[in-house]
């Protein structure tokens, strides 16, 4: 199964709709996850021109800095847990990384978030597209389309993971030309 990540659309701060680009990656996929700060449902209408979409709230959606809170949906969640093809995936908008947060456990992190262990955690809020692992879970921050690194006028990151007999495989897409790469 292939699934599109994307998180951090911002929309319509970052843009009337998202970069065609997202279309042109996505164009295959299977299923679209959303970690998150869409800001208008209408995200996940595109979206779901291309695959079903699961999503989750961010601290944007729920009309923080004078914002319209992002009204209740079946597909936009706190948190939501899937398992594909063998592989638990664990979706929610801020997820502390072990290195950030020394006193908080990734075991703790993932029993408060999901209920329990995952092997594959997919979360947003930096804007910027991270790939780790830690005890044997992949984490991954896609990034974001629209505001990578909260720069405005940029073209981000997007990702795609493939889950095949209970083993993921992931890649981050860059949309566009970067200024800035690390």
């Amino acid at each position: 199964m292939k699934i599109g990540l994307i998180s951090d659309t911002h929309i319509p701060e970052a843009g009337e709709s998202l970069p065609h680009r997202v279309w042109e990656v996505f164009e295959n996929v299977d299923l679209i996850l959303h970690a998150g700060d869409l800001h208008v449902l209408d995200v996940l209408d595109w979206l779901e021109q291309i695959a079903p979409v699961k999503a989750v709230r961010g601290n944007g959606d729920d009309g923080v800095y004078g914002r319209t809170p992002v009204p209740n949906d079946p597909r936009l969640l706190p948190v939501q847990t899937l398992t594909i093809e063998g592989v638990r995936i664990g979706l929610a908008h801020v997820v502390p990384l072990p290195e950030d947060t020394p006193w908080l456990t990734l075991e703790q992190t993932m029993d408060r978030l999901f209920g329990g262990p995952v092997d594959v955690i997919v979360f947003g809020d930096s804007h910027v597209d991270y790939v780790g692992e830690h005890n044997g879970v992949l984490l991954v921050n896609p990034g974001s389309p629209t505001l990578p690194f909260n720069l405005d006028g940029f073209l981000g990151t997007v990702g795609i993971l493939e889950v095949n007999n209970g083993r993921a495989r992931l890649d981050i897409v860059p949309l566009g030309e970067w200024p800035i790469r690390r």
